[in-house]
């Protein structure tokens, strides 16, 4: 089979498309041929070994794991003896590691079933993006009905599921994003969008319960300066570094978090079953419908990844292999 590979840490262009041995289900595991797999930033994150700090969870000198890919979709080929859930030809959506390939094995619990109403595309985005929104808004910023949240960086692939996610939990959603992005974002359930280029959300004079922050592009202070006295700030993404950034910003946050009334946190999410179900029915009834900017083949992904760190992606950015097609 053909999988995306890299043996060293670098630029997109240590990425290899190669021939690897394919991969045979343990007990617990399922072996999916892969239709449709999304970019995310922690891939690029994974590939150039920065900020430096991630190697130590990566490998210091060179990948401990050479696969890349996180969010799948495809058809279960087989199944490991303890698996009860799927049988050879469901169609399914979840989490994996190695998803930049033909075929990959993941655990039951990561996975769930695809609706038949959702295409491999849609399905191969939500993980890791959509599991950041609806754990970052519900969990962390515990939104409810009619409170004010705002979403910067509204039109990229975290923030497309948070503003969906956000108007399903009932808030009232003010969305972040360039000019070409405002009536995108406004389609997804946006009660407010602000043009970054035209007004600057911590000088307005409005005041948010939840800032769900997936740029990072303002001070602590400016935006805390936003944020009603006891609310929630929720840091997605920030500008990185070389050596420790953002995670510098993570430090900041918790140092501040214990002398001011406001919640500062951030947000990692984790693969959870419920969610994945949750995501699925969401998917189905057309209240969460995920946001495709670009399609790449497999053996484009690094073409897919430079345009990924460019930073102006619409929503996600989709691998589609031979065998999905982008089909049902």
């Amino acid at each position: 089979m053909k999988a995306i590979v890299y043996q060293r840490y670098g630029s997109p262009d240590v990425l290899r498309y190669e021939d690897t041995a394919k991969p045979i289900p343990g007990d617990d595991e399922v072996l999916i041929r892969v239709c449709a797999a999304a970019l995310n930033p922690l891939d690029w994150h994974f590939v150039r070994g920065s900020p430096y700090g991630i190697r130590f969870m990566t490998g210091l000198r060179r990948p401990k794991d050479a696969r890349l890919g996180m969010d799948v979709a495809g058809r279960v080929e087989a199944v490991g003896k303890n698996v009860k859930e799927f049988r050879a030809g469901d169609d399914v959506f979840g989490a994996c590691r190695g998803a930049f390939a033909d075929y990959v094995c993941t655990a039951e619990a990561a996975l769930a079933l695809k609706p038949a109403n959702v295409t491999f595309e849609q399905a191969g985005c939500v993980s890791v993006a959509a599991f950041t929104a609806l754990q970052g808004l519900r969990d962390i910023g515990r939104v409810q009905r009619e409170q004010k949240i705002l979403i910067n960086g509204a039109a990229g692939g975290v923030g497309t599921f948070a503003v969906q996610i956000g108007h399903w939990l009932g808030a009232e959603v003010t969305g972040v994003c360039s000019t070409r992005n405002v009536e995108m974002v406004r389609s997804l359930g946006a009660d407010h969008v602000i043009d970054y280029t035209q007004q600057d959300f911590t000088r307005n004079g409005e005041r948010y319960d939840v800032i769900f922050d997936c740029i990072g592009n303002h001070s602590l202070l400016a935006c805390r300066r936003v944020l009603v006295r006891r609310g929630i700030y929720i840091m997605v993404g920030a500008p990185s570094g070389r050596w420790i950034a953002p995670m510098d910003r993570v430090l900041r946050m918790r140092v501040l978090s214990w002398f001011v009334s406001q919640n500062l946190s951030s947000i990692m999410a984790k693969t959870n079953k419920d969610d994945l179900n949750l995501m699925a029915e969401l998917m189905q009834s057309g209240k969460v419908t995920p946001v495709i900017d670009r399609r790449y083949r497999l053996s484009e992904v690094p073409e897919a990844l430079l345009y990924l760190e460019e930073g102006h992606a619409r929503g996600k950015v989709v691998i589609i292999l031979e065998s999905g097609n982008g089909a049902n």
